[in-house]
Formats: structure tokens, sequence, C-alpha cells
């Protein structure tokens, strides 16, 4: 059956291998991004370009039955904590947070008339595994965690709400950090399966959570970080 999804930052990386996953399965998806990028035209798809972490999201875009969203924005901002500055921190917090505030509450409603429905957030690895020079992002995604239980709880039983926790990812947002063979090869070996993940990787999951047969997962913050936060090698 085909159901309708809304995916917040899907025209790159992680958020577009969700969007072409989705589309694979028969569902229709909503983009809410800054860009269209390289998103494929399908009669099933519809993008919206916004600036998630400044405009407000207008509600009669978004389909009055909503069976699932992912907000996949998100920062890479690694500096030395006293080089931070108090805006850095809170541009952060707007694009990790503030924006998926913003999203998830103008999408309540329809979440809630689907009747099972369910949201999939991001945090990061360096929440549960502290890495210098990740301060402030680490800030953000630990608030995303604790909002991600909040509403699970909240929203229990109708919308089931998750989190998944990747490692560094092979995507746009990371490109600075992998531009070299020397770099992809040190960071691959960070990890005890000795690769970097992959936008694919990270997306299997979260359509499984979305779309898939995770129905009695809520309130989970699930690392997908190659072994990175449990194993030590």
């Amino acid at each position: 059956m085909a159901h309708n999804y809304l995916i917040a930052g899907g025209s790159s990386g992680i958020g577009k291998a969700i969007v072409l996953q989705l589309l694979q399965e028969g569902h229709s998806v909503l983009v809410l991004s800054r860009q269209r990028g390289e998103l494929p035209s399908h009669p099933a798809l519809t993008h919206v370009a916004i600036d998630l972490a400044t405009e407000e999201v207008d509600k009669s875009i978004i389909p009055a039955e909503l069976h699932g969203l992912a907000y996949c924005p998100g920062s890479i901002n690694l500096r030395p904590f006293r080089s931070l500055k108090t805006d850095q921190f809170e541009q952060d917090f707007r694009i990790n947070v503030l924006g998926a505030v913003k999203v998830l509450q103008a999408c309540q409603r329809p979440l809630k008339k689907a009747g099972h429905s369910s949201v999939v957030l991001f945090s990061t690895v360096a929440v549960v595994q502290g890495m210098p020079f990740h301060a402030s992002v680490a800030a953000s995604k630990g608030a995303i965690e604790g909002l991600a239980r909040s509403l699970a709880a909240e929203w229990s039983p109708h919308t089931r709400v998750n989190c998944l926790a990747p490692s560094l990812t092979d995507t746009p947002l990371a490109a600075n950090l992998l531009s070299t063979p020397e770099k992809r090869d040190n960071s691959a070996q960070r990890h005890p399966l000795k690769r970097i993940g992959t936008a694919e990787d990270i997306a299997s999951l979260a359509c499984f959570l979305l779309s898939g047969p995770g129905t009695w997962i809520s309130g989970q913050i699930i690392g997908i970080d190659g072994g990175m936060s449990r194993i030590r090698t």
C-alpha cells in the first residue's frame, strides 16, 4: 500500500537515499530542502524549497495523513572549544534542533491522523563517544536524542519516534573530511569494520523504521557507526 512520507533535507546524502528507497517501494514523498539538487523527476515526488533553519513550514503543503517523517539536515562544525563562538552554537542548534521542532510541530496532526506513523531523527556517534572538536555538534545532537525520547513517550501509541546515530558517512556534508585517499583511509581505519559508512547504509535502517517491519521499535537511539561506539579492536 502506498503511503505518504515527508523527508526534510532530502535532496542530498542520507536524505536523498531515503527518498529514492521510499519511491522504489511505491510511496509518495514530499521533500523539504533549500535546493532540489539531483532529485529525479517522479510523479510521486514533490519538492518544496525552504530553509528550515530560518523559515516556517507551511502546513498547507503537508498531506492530511502522513505515515512517516525523517529530519535529515545536519552540520559538521568541528573546532576547538576555545575558538567556538556563541553564535556558532546557536547556528548548529537552529539547524539540528529548532528546524526539526518546526517540522515536527507542523506534522503532528497528520502523523496522528495516519494512525500508525513513524519519525526518524538523526544524532551522531559523537554524543555517546566523546570526541575532540565536536562540542557544538554533539551538544545540539544530544538535544535531538532527548527530543526523540520525549516525543516517543508523548506521541505513543499512534506515532513511533526513533533516532539514528551514525558515524562519519560518505555524503556531501562530509566531503571536506574525506577529500583525499589518505583522509578516507584514516577514517575507515578508525572504525572496527574498517570502512566508511554510505548513505545507503543509513537509509536502509531509516526505511526499516519508517516503512518496513520495525513497528515494535520506539524511543530508541540506534548506533549505526561501523562498531565505533561499542567495539575496541
